[in-house]
């Protein structure tokens, strides 16, 4: 006969059992196999050495270490001058120089990329794939010819525009949002022509909405943030992130001070944007776009002149959105360091998030629209 005794011994052993399966089924950190095997793509940032010259291209030990360290595979390089500068085009030509050099100069741990088959070479031979964007086609305005020679020239992505008005359309900034122009439609299929991808970060919501209407390819918002979470003009709302996806493309997340009302965002607010877009648009469409560097800023007095230096001349052109400050810098401090992608693989897996849609969202997604727009 069971006694009252036998069924507490039980509900304890069940209870002990539920425990153990309760812990098996925490969130745990991301695998580090799975890791060291995903393609980790920063949709838009750059190339950095903690101990590397400014007046130079060659990388130091130290830096290829951190650089090694990091697990980054791809990098998105932007190769203009943005705010509708003289000299654009010029500029731009000289910019694309430099990157060539960068990867001729570190043959051991940079490429330069025009593939996404390129990015998996560079991924198997433990380098760094180098995908060249312009943020802006106030280079290009009406000659659409100049498109054809940033391709040839390794572009890859071309923005739309940036901030300010310039002739296919508004930017963020641009109270009036008066939308795309006739030459904005005709710039989007040529870039479409060409077999580049279209970036609508920057944009104004209406520019936004019918540049993505007239998307026949999927198209990126490569670095912004969730403008229902954070009402900044930086941000995008929710019905244009939910068109990019229904147009098969991605919106990357960016570590930038847009994502919070007082510009100091943490790991907490970069994931809650993230999962946001997550549930707004399924986990094929959403990646990461931090717009900053891969090491550690150092917040010395040199980096506050710096800073200071940078916001002034953002805000002389007209082009410093809401958040940005000469005090204010472009990190998300907690993972600030050159981890940083291993952080976000650690936080998204104790978010919920599984495997398969952590590696989606380091560089997957992104894998797959480079695929079907330039190859």
């Amino acid at each position: 006969m069971t006694t009252r005794r036998d069924l507490l011994t039980q509900a304890a052993g069940l209870g002990a059992l539920a425990a153990a399966g309760a812990a098996r089924a925490a969130p745990t950190a991301f695998s580090d196999a799975s890791f060291h095997g995903a393609i980790v793509i920063d949709g838009m940032g750059s190339i950095d050495d903690p101990d590397g010259a400014e007046d130079t291209t060659v990388l130091t030990p130290r830096g290829v270490a951190a650089l090694r360290q990091s697990g980054l595979t791809a990098v998105s390089l932007t190769v203009n001058v943005v705010g509708n500068q003289p000299d654009v085009w010029e500029k731009t030509i000289a910019n694309i120089a430099q990157v060539d050099q960068l990867a001729a100069d570190n043959p051991d741990i940079l490429v330069k990329a025009q593939t996404s088959g390129d990015v998996r070479r560079a991924k198997r031979e433990g380098k760094i794939a180098l995908l060249c964007n312009v943020q802006d086609t106030s280079l290009v305005g009406a000659d659409l010819n100049r498109l054809t020679l940033l391709k040839g020239l390794g572009v890859r992505i071309v923005q739309l525009t940036y901030n300010l008005r310039n002739l296919s359309g508004d930017g963020s900034l641009e109270p009036a949002n008066a939308g795309l122009s006739k030459l904005g439609r005709a710039t989007i299929a040529r870039i479409e022509k060409e077999r580049m991808l279209v970036d609508f970060s920057h944009g104004g919501q209406r520019t936004i909405a019918e540049g993505l209407a007239a998307t026949t390819r999927p198209p990126i918002i490569s670095h912004t943030g969730c403008r229902s979470l954070h009402d900044n003009p930086r941000n995008v709302w929710d019905a244009e992130m939910k068109l990019c996806a229904d147009k098969g493309g991605v919106v990357g997340i960016y570590w930038m001070p847009f994502l919070v009302p007082n510009s100091k965002p943490t790991s907490a607010d970069l994931i809650r944007h993230m999962q946001h877009v997550f549930n707004l648009c399924g986990e094929d469409h959403v990646s990461i776009g931090t717009d900053g560097v891969v090491n550690k800023t150092v917040l010395d007095d040199k980096a506050r002149a710096a800073q200071k230096t940078f916001y002034n001349d953002r805000a002389a052109q007209g082009i410093a959105a809401p958040g940005e400050g000469p005090e204010i810098f472009n990190i998300v401090a907690d993972w600030d360091d050159n981890l940083r992608f291993r952080h976000l693989a650690d936080g998204l897996s104790k978010a919920g998030w599984t495997t398969g849609q952590i590696e989606k969202a380091l560089g997957g997604n992104l894998m797959r629209v480079y695929a079907e727009t330039f190859g």
